[in-house]
């Protein structure tokens, strides 16, 4: 069979530029564990401690993420799986329709730039479980640099072995994380009610006495609110829903309605898998090392290797590995098909190894891994107002009297307005946060309200004088 039969295999298959057929709708069995997998991976073991690090009380903690994951459920649902159904494209198409093919080859650029820093930073995270057998120096939450000849061999080895498993076998590595996501929920949960047991937990109020009033954030941190939690737990997957990424998946669903389970990922990931791996940083910070570190006004490291380890032993070793490898090796796949846009012509198994590289140089700077909860509040800063293009088309074009998907109809390959949309908008409250210091996460909402309120403006302007 030729490449170009082989091609048009693929996509028939895929429905990569058409509607999802009827035939190929999936019932909410098929997404519940999805989510569920998805969300509780390598990110959790670092995210969860970094709540910690923040200064966090317990009631902003526990119902703080209560309330963020059930905002972003419901953006899911009413948001992404509403539209999804409605059009059943994916996200890059319906993209293609609006803005143009060109437009969509420049934010697939910068979707697979961040990916390769989100890889990076699950590349990070199970070098920190490789290298405890080796007895290797962790990196402290201040360090921005390797840290050790060792660290950067480690990091080199593991986002080799990375790299070249997303390169070449995707498809089965896929099918083989979705078999261990069970066994990554299970970890962290052991994990959890071990270092329930370390902390001499035996009431309610003791668990919530490990937070207590909260605390001043460590070195380097700022200081978590209850509303800080909120937003960011809301916004932290916020390309992925109201930035519209998760359009490519939920076309699939047969109705609107398996939006609901988007709480699977929310809130056994994300809420039990982040508050365990708060917890084992808690033991952590009570043993004599942790202490050491707090009485020289230095912040413990947050390393999820040696933090597992001390819960569950090697098994712990085993899940970080599993956990940082299930999330980075999609990742780095998703980023080499992001930076194929730029290169059609290449080979699929070298752009994807390309990624890889870029991933593992990334994992070498523990600042990526460290600095995680500011660097997912930039990726879905950055990403999200994309999705308002889409949103605020699919509810208000005929209101507003603008032509859905202009592009596809002028036979344009870059809408301006689009552009000038996402890039005024993200520059005005990027500018904002930077010279008056406000937390990224508060502006992600602002961003995304004004860039599809400035698509459906500028679209009315520049479709009349089309």
């Amino acid at each position: 069979m030729t490449t170009d039969a082989t091609t048009k295999t693929t996509q028939t298959e895929e429905y990569e530029r058409e509607p999802v057929p009827a035939s190929a709708w999936k019932d909410w069995r098929s997404f519940l564990g999805m989510y569920a997998g998805e969300h509780a991976a390598g990110t959790e073991f670092v995210i969860g401690p970094l709540f910690l690090t923040a200064g966090v009380s317990a009631f902003d903690l526990i119902i703080g993420l209560l309330l963020g994951n059930f905002l972003a459920v419901l953006s899911w649902r009413y948001l992404t799986a509403e539209i999804a159904v409605s059009h059943r494209l994916t996200l890059y198409y319906h993209l293609e329709k609006i803005c143009g093919s060109n437009l969509v080859k420049l934010y697939n650029v910068a979707n697979g730039i961040l990916f390769c820093f989100l890889a990076g930073a699950m590349i990070t995270v199970s070098s920190t479980a490789v290298g405890v057998p080796l007895d290797m120096d962790m990196p402290k939450l201040t360090d921005t640099m390797p840290t050790s000849t060792s660290w950067v061999v480690t990091v080199l080895i593991v986002g080799a072995v990375i790299s070249i498993i997303a390169a070449r076998g995707y498809e089965t590595v896929s099918r083989a994380a979705n078999w261990m996501s069970p066994f990554i929920v299970i970890a962290f949960i052991a994990c959890g009610i071990v270092a329930l047991g370390q902390l001499g937990v035996g009431s309610f109020q003791d668990f919530w006495n490990i937070w207590g009033q909260g605390q001043e954030p460590f070195p380097g941190q700022i200081k978590y609110t209850f509303w800080h939690v909120v937003i960011w737990s809301w916004f932290c997957n916020a390309a992925m829903h109201i930035g519209m990424s998760d359009l490519s998946v939920l076309r699939y669903a047969k109705n609107a309605g398996i939006g609901w389970t988007s709480a699977g990922g929310m809130y056994l990931g994300h809420y039990i898998a982040w508050i365990a791996a708060c917890l084992l940083y808690a033991v952590y910070l009570n043993s004599p090392e942790g202490l050491s570190y707090l009485d020289n006004n230095e912040a413990p490291p947050v390393a999820p290797g040696p933090l597992a380890y001390n819960a569950i032993g090697y098994f712990g070793i085993f899940a970080v590995i599993i956990a940082g490898w299930t999330t980075a090796n999609p990742t780095i796949y998703r980023a080499g098909l992001a930076f194929q846009a730029l290169f059609p012509k290449a080979s699929t198994f070298w752009v994807t190894i390309l990624a890889g590289g870029i991933a593992t140089l990334a994992g070498l700077f523990p600042a990526v891994a460290m600095k995680l909860l500011d660097f997912v509040a930039l990726y879905g800063f950055i990403l999200a107002p994309v999705g308002a293009v889409i949103v605020f088309e699919h509810f208000f074009a005929d209101k507003v009297g603008i032509r859905r998907n202009y592009a596809e109809w002028a036979g344009i390959k870059f809408n301006h307005a689009v552009l000038l949309a996402w890039g005024i908008s993200f520059g005005i409250f990027y500018l904002i946060s930077t010279t008056q210091g406000i937390f990224l996460s508060f502006l992600t909402l602002p961003t995304w309200l004004t860039c599809g309120a400035l698509f459906l403006f500028l679209s009315k302007k520049s479709q009349r004088a089309f």
